[in-house]
């Protein structure tokens, strides 16, 4: 069975924005302004729910959350979701979305990371419809740097298009700007160098498979539910394999690698062709860093295994269309790039 792509977005086209986590502060609505302005000013119309408050650990009940993303993705006139970011307890949605709708509706695009990320595995293995996990709205207004895309390139591109990107070789030190003093930033403070790394070998590899992946302190919540189905998705749509791409946000070495062992033994790595990894600025644990939570559970893997990937909570961020048909190649000298085909 064939994944389902949303249609490429036009000029005059509606994007929704929901926060089915976290809402956003008083503090930083001028920052969601100017990222609403942004997409105006490329041509887009927005559409703000309701559910957006930011003065608790959550936007709106969860009831509340999961009617109005149902509502938002079966609403044929809305083209994207875009939230404006992540948070802590988009999993209490699970139970609560309406399947059904949502399964029989035109596709619509949904974007971000993070907490996200777990929604946007979910929709793709549940329903068969491309997510991107990219940048969430209030990033959006920062440039991407070459050979990156943002998300706005890929969800306006045509059917089968072939979106190529690459490493960035600068990274943005841990911590974030200040959107309260400058709610107008659009350059990212890139300092840090650094590229994709081999963590399995020295070799240069090609592998073809299906985008998915996320946040592993997020996606792993999955595991053993309807929505972390992996091999009934790869079953049904992926016969190709899996090119799973998981980050740490700020998880300790010890929990990265405890998930790892526990994605590993429900089976989500038995169709991979090669997993990728984000960089991250997570702490180690002691005696155990981040690389070794990964050489741990998946060192006897028998596919390569990319560290440092741009998929992640260190900016700047892949667009990585879950459900795309995608080759991922790395050479020792340092030519790396990430080929996606929306078909």
């Amino acid at each position: 069975m064939s994944l389902r792509y949303p249609a490429a977005l036009r000029t005059g086209d509606l994007i929704g924005v929901t926060a089915p986590s976290s809402g956003v502060p008083a503090a930083l609505r001028a920052r969601l302004d100017v990222a609403v302005g942004h997409l105006e000013s490329r041509g887009f119309r927005v559409r703000l729910g309701g559910c957006l408050d930011g003065s608790g650990p959550v936007s709106a009940p969860a009831a509340e959350r999961a009617a109005e993303l149902t509502d938002m993705l079966t609403d044929p006139e809305v083209r994207a979701v875009v939230p404006p970011w992540g948070g802590e307890l988009a999993v209490d949605l699970l139970p609560l979305l309406d399947w059904e709708r949502i399964a029989a509706a035109e596709p619509t695009w949904v974007v971000g990371f993070s907490d996200i990320a777990m929604l946007l595995v979910a929709l793709t293995t549940r329903t068969g419809v491309a997510t991107l996990h990219g940048q969430n709205l209030m990033d959006t207004p920062y440039a991407v740097p070459a050979p990156l895309r943002s998300w706005l390139d890929v969800v306006t591109a045509p059917a089968g298009a072939v979106v190529v990107q690459g490493p960035s070789r600068l990274h943005r030190a841990p911590g974030f700007d200040d959107w309260v003093a400058d709610p107008t930033t659009t350059t990212y403070r890139l300092t840090e160098p650094g590229t994709w790394r081999r963590a399995d070998g020295d070799g240069a590899f090609a592998a073809t498979g299906r985008l998915l992946g996320g946040c592993i302190e997020t996606v792993a919540n999955l595991a053993g539910t309807p929505e972390g189905d992996v091999a009934g998705f790869v079953a049904h749509h992926a016969p190709e394999g899996l090119l799973l791409h998981l980050e740490a946000a700020e998880a300790p070495a010890f929990e990265i690698g405890r998930r790892l062992h526990a994605l590993r033994r429900a089976g989500w790595f038995e169709h991979a062709t090669a997993v990728l990894v984000g960089r991250t600025s997570a702490p180690g644990s002691p005696g155990y860093s981040q690389d070794d939570a990964v050489a741990d559970a998946l060192g006897d893997l028998g596919v390569p295994v990319l560290l440092d990937v741009d998929c992640g909570h260190v900016a700047p961020h892949l667009a990585l269309v879950n459900g795309s048909l995608a080759t991922v190649r790395w050479a020792p000298d340092g030519a790396a790039s990430l080929t996606q085909v929306l078909v």
